[in-house]
């Protein structure tokens, strides 16, 4: 059996998705998205960044020929050069699981890795007095697990070709900064793990599915591995259901949304805390029924100095004769904020108008930051809606950037009202996800471009730079002012819910 670097790192973050890689049909992933195209451009283009201007040998060896990769490789090795770009480092080790019912399968695995870099280092090695040591690239920002557990696989097989273990492996994050793996943990860690993935290969026993977004966003096989959730009606779509929690709803036998759902909440307290348990309790239950639920224990807004008790006694509170919707669309590998969408609602006029401020050049974000600044203070006691706290994060990010005075600024600030906040704090809804998207979506709300979404975005915007199309524009403005009247749907919704809400509880008094 073969087991890659990719193959590993996959497992780590899911051993389904390492499983489906080597025994799923590949006709049931997902065509490659233009964002995770765009991705592994951006990486390649990071790494010809740091290969710029210097020497370095690349083996010659016909793709998946991992012997011949891994013998070219070593030729290199032995000559001495100062750089090696994505050589391959092959090992053969015996399996070592006990179970019985693996005696008849190979009695070795082929592992495989291709680090980015091998850099020339003095030491001694097989090659003479001097050692290779592996350095990767990465889009990443922070040496994040994944990063470190395939440094360590690299190291590991490293050592059996040159027969030392480097005392150190790097990682190139973005930016170029430089991170030191610690072999002496890492390598351990990364053996067990190894030992797991074959194991779990070799049994061929297929793992369950478990729907988490952080996890299988970008994953090829997310829509084969849904449409199963969904069918299951799996526990994993329940907002709240963590891996974790998962683990201990089984060991209670809570296997079923229907079963969450009529538990009660004090039976699940002394595994998950009170809090916890009552919200895992009442999203099951929200889920069954369909339909939105207040929250039995109000919990504070902690992004404001409102109560959910007060907004209870006064929902009319979130609705004000001039109203801002706020939207931001961004670059991260650019570090660019490019697009600030305000949506200004006149209820006395009856008026609603989209403001886009774009930057359609990286250099034009102090521009458009500027021109946002002087709308919003154009409206000085307007509310300013959002969802998430991305804005309110980017705002003193464009503030500090920019010197901009802390009295223009501030005013700003107090007038932000975080709809997700709100929602989460007040409410229970029927939804796989408190996302916009999947609020919106159970609310009636569609966005004009049924493919969109952020990750889109950032592949739009990217695409405008190197073609200069303005069709890419027009649909991430068209997105962006979506996503301010998707906030602006939601927050009036909160409103009525809450309305009828208090007048029920006036009712039964």
């Amino acid at each position: 059996m073969l087991l890659t670097v990719n193959m590993l790192r996959h497992y780590q973050r899911c051993s389904r998705r390492s499983f489906l890689d080597l025994y799923g049909d590949p006709t049931q992933q997902d065509f490659q998205s233009d964002f995770r195209a765009k991705l592994q451009q951006d990486r390649n283009a990071l790494q010809q960044t740091i290969l710029a201007g210097q020497t370095y040998h690349k083996p010659n060896y016909a793709w998946g020929d991992w012997h011949a990769g891994a013998n070219a490789t070593i030729a290199l090795m032995q000559e001495g050069v100062e750089l090696i770009y994505r050589g391959v480092l092959l090992k053969e080790e015996e399996v070592r699981i006990e179970d019985e019912s693996f005696l008849h399968l190979p009695k070795t695995v082929t592992l495989v890795s291709c680090p980015d870099f091998l850099v020339k280092q003095p030491g001694q090695s097989n090659f003479g007095d001097w050692i290779y040591v592996p350095s990767d690239i990465h889009l990443g920002r922070r040496p994040k697990l994944e990063y470190q557990t395939v440094a360590a696989f690299h190291a590991h097989l490293l050592a059996s070709v040159q027969g030392v273990l480097p005392d150190t492996v790097w990682l190139r994050l973005r930016e170029k900064k430089a991170y030191a793996v610690n072999l002496s943990k890492w390598v351990p860690m990364m053996q067990a793990l190894v030992e797991e993935c074959i194991e779990m290969l070799l049994s061929r026993q297929e793992p369950e599915v478990f729907i988490t977004r952080q996890r299988c966003n970008l994953c090829p096989w997310l829509n084969h591995c849904y449409a199963i959730a969904q069918e299951q009606q799996h526990l994993s779509l329940i907002p709240g259901v963590t891996p974790s929690r998962y683990q201990h709803l089984q060991t209670l036998e809570l296997t079923s949304r229907e079963s969450l759902a009529s538990v009660s909440p004090a039976f699940l307290e002394p595994a998950l805390g009170e809090e916890v348990a009552q919200q895992l309790v009442q999203q099951a239950q929200s889920v069954v029924q369909n339909r939105a639920m207040l929250l039995e224990k109000p919990f504070a807004i902690a992004k404001t100095t409102k109560t959910a008790e007060w907004l209870m006694d006064n929902p009319s509170s979130l609705l004000s004769p001039i109203e801002l919707y706020f939207d931001i669309e961004a670059e991260p590998s650019l570090e660019l904020d490019y697009l600030l969408g305000v949506l200004v609602v006149d209820r006395q006029a009856n008026t609603e108008t989209f403001y886009p401020f774009l930057a359609e050049e990286p250099n034009d974000e102090e521009l458009v930051w500027q021109q946002f600044l002087d709308l919003v203070w154009t409206y000085p006691l307007a509310p300013i809606f959002h969802f998430c706290d991305y804005e309110i994060l980017t705002m003193k990010r464009l503030a500090k950037c920019y010197n901009t005075p802390p009295e223009r600024l501030r005013p700003v600030l107090s007038r932000f009202v975080d709809i997700h906040d709100w929602v989460t704090g007040m409410v229970t809804l029927p939804v796989e996800s408190y996302a916009l998207k999947a609020i919106a979506h159970w609310l009636g709300f569609e966005w004009r471009d049924a493919g969109a979404n952020g990750q889109v975005c950032i592949y739009w915007y990217d695409q405008w730079l190197k073609t200069r199309d303005r069709t890419f524009l027009d649909a991430i403005l068209r997105y962006n002012e979506d996503d301010c009247r998707a906030t602006r749907h939601l927050k009036d919704w909160l409103v009525d819910f809450m309305q009828d809400a208090s007048q029920l509880e006036t009712a039964r008094e």
